[in-house]
């Protein structure tokens, strides 16, 4: 089945590259790479900047929990959540809290600058049934802000805890305010209005994630992270860069990209969670992928 897959796999790939040739319009493909200008720059908080992007035509659909890659003009590579209106097709709209480099690179892009992306792509889906409890921290409003939106639509029973370091919180005048309850500063009892049968979508810092994820113990817990799980009972192992020759020992407590950052710090990532696949080197994510053995051999390096 594998090998059946993958030959599929190119013969799709060699079709639809044929297509232009017979005069054919070729479908779309969301994770294709699509050129986009940036239309509108909104400051929505004092260190957040929505954008909203707009191409040449119709854009491809997008459901919430989306994401783009951005190929920033500097070659940095990052992820943003869709947080406008599915329904508008003809712009996407993101948020970016100034936090590194890459954000501040976004927060400086001036109208009228031109952008590669690729996605939408979904690693958060949401999928539209009730009751439903969102926690939001900070600029993880994102991710959250068109479930919410959709399920003011679809008349779900719905509730959001959105917590900010202070009051000027991004996209607040957009939330209603009977089912949100604002909460600044540290938080506890984020799950009190949780539904022992219903589902908590979350989207925030490490800590948040941590706390939700041991008071709510479901596989109705969904969740999106901002960075990197921590490595937990990992091992060393070798690295091997079969092109190059180089061998590298990886220790237990860091992963391979970490270690290939330091000899190769333009190696491109972004997300560090295993879903987006910009460190994918000849299949293999090297941002969380730990092998069976004692080395992995990454083939293109």
């Amino acid at each position: 089945m594998d090998r059946f897959l993958r030959g599929l796999a190119r013969f799709t790939d060699g079709y639809l590259k044929v297509l232009p040739l017979l005069g054919k319009a070729v479908p779309d493909r969301p994770n294709a790479p699509l050129v986009l200008e940036v239309a509108r720059r909104t400051r929505v908080a004092p260190d957040v900047v929505a954008l909203r992007l707009v191409g040449d035509g119709p854009l491809p659909a997008w459901q919430p929990g989306c994401h783009l890659d951005l190929h920033l003009p500097s070659g940095l590579r990052r992820q943003y959540s869709l947080c406008g209106d599915p329904a508008d097709r003809d712009g996407y709209r993101i948020a970016v809290r100034r936090v590194g480099a890459g954000s501040a690179e976004v927060h400086d892009l001036p109208t009228g600058t031109r952008i590669t992306v690729r996605g939408p792509r979904n690693a958060f889906p949401f999928v539209a049934g009730g009751p439903v409890l969102f926690v939001a921290g900070g600029i993880g409003i994102t991710a959250i802000l068109p479930m919410v939106q959709a399920s003011r639509r679809d008349g779900l029973d719905w509730r959001l805890v959105y917590v900010g370091r202070a009051r000027a919180m991004p996209f607040l005048d957009e939330l209603p305010d009977d089912r949100v309850e604002v909460r600044t500063g540290r938080s506890a009892d984020l799950l009190r209005d949780a539904h022992p049968e219903g589902a908590v979508y979350c989207c925030g810092p490490p800590s948040m994630l941590d706390a939700v994820r041991r008071d709510f113990a479901s596989a109705r817990l969904h969740f999106e992270r901002f960075s990197p799980p921590p490595v937990v009972d990992g091992r060393p192992f070798s690295l091997e860069l079969r092109r190059s020759g180089v061998v590298l020992p990886v220790p237990a407590d860091r992963s391979a990209l970490d270690v290939l950052k330091d000899l190769r710090p333009d190696v491109p990532y972004s997300c560090r969670q295993g879903f987006c696949g910009t460190c994918e080197v000849g299949g293999v994510r090297v941002c969380v992928q730990r092998p069976t053995g004692d080395r992995l051999v990454l083939e293109d390096l």
